[in-house]
């Protein structure tokens, strides 16, 4: 009976050691990757950067909707240089065509990958969601600047060109937003 009541021990301890390293794995990954950069995934900060150098680099902007995504979404305007430290200022814009209200969330990355710990947001209409009325057009903004720590990295350095993409896609109304729309649906009929 011992032998069964450790095997057993060793069983259930190996399946939930393995359960918590799975739990585990999802925030320690997003930590990784906000710390380094990894995959894309740009850094934040709440001003700008105190250092402004007289590098410049290119950055182009990309955007897109998820297929079920109804809203059209585009860059308005496709590149620009600025100089390293310097806060740019983009906007993207949105429509919704549809006789509905549509909430949506967008993801983002940046290529290459290795300027994702250098790329850092102030702010960025991706931080909250976005709920469009029937025939919305909107224009958000996302401000930013490139880290002058960039020219120092070994890989950074090389890089000229950083790609800033995002993609929208449908999310539930907020409960206000979904409230209104029951509403306005009784009210045609």
């Amino acid at each position: 009976m011992t032998a069964t009541y450790k095997t057993l021990t060793l069983t259930l301890s190996l399946v939930f050691f393995m359960g918590g390293l799975a739990w585990a794995s999802v925030p320690f990954y997003d930590w990784f990757c906000r710390v380094t950069g990894f995959g894309g995934v740009t850094s934040t900060a709440e001003v700008g950067s105190g250092t402004i150098l007289d590098e410049t680099i290119k950055i182009r902007f990309d955007a897109s909707v998820e297929s079920k995504m109804k809203w059209s979404f585009t860059p308005v305007a496709r590149t620009m240089e600025i100089k390293i430290g310097e806060t740019g200022l983009a906007f993207y814009e949105a429509y919704n065509p549809t006789d509905r209200v549509i909430a949506g969330s967008a993801s983002y990355n940046v290529t290459p990958y290795q300027a994702g710990g250098f790329f850092t947001k102030i702010d960025c209409f991706c931080f909250e969601e976005q709920v469009l009325m029937p025939g919305e057009r909107v224009q958000m903004p996302v401000s930013f600047y490139v880290d002058p720590e960039i020219v120092d990295d070994s890989e950074g350095k090389y890089i000229h060109t950083i790609t800033l993409s995002y993609t929208f896609y449908e999310i539930d109304l907020p409960e206000k937003q979904a409230a209104l729309q029951v509403e306005t649906t009784i009210n045609r009929n």
